[in-house]
């Protein structure tokens, strides 16, 4: 997408500091941080959100759920726990129409969430 913040991001066009890259995703730290841990996992395939997600996307899923093991790890997140997050569209909280998960930890992440 020409318009896409995201796969300006992806392609270089917009220079970011990659936390993790790879070559189906990459990740940024949040510009406006909700925990003391707060990253953004990104697919460099733009899809628009999960309603957008079809069965050959499904390896990518499983790839953002890895990465974010990996760097809940990397950064000594994984034993206190973290959490995973996606939004789908402006009522849930989507502001950047091309999907990608928030990774939070590091602070008490209470339930119910929202």
């Amino acid at each position: 997408m020409n318009d896409c913040l995201f796969c300006k991001m992806a392609s270089g066009a917009i220079p970011v500091k990659k936390v993790y890259e790879d070559d189906e995703l990459f990740a940024i730290e949040d510009i406006n941080p909700v925990a003391p841990l707060h990253m953004l996992i990104i697919p460099k395939k733009h899809l628009a959100n999960a309603l957008a997600l079809a069965p050959e996307d499904d390896r990518i899923i499983g790839a953002i759920h890895r990465v974010a093991a990996k760097l809940a790890r990397e950064r000594g997140m994984d034993e206190e726990g973290f959490r995973l997050v996606n939004n789908t569209n402006a009522g849930a909280g989507q502001s950047v129409f091309h999907i990608h998960f928030h990774l939070l930890a590091g602070r008490n992440l209470g339930w119910p969430p929202g």
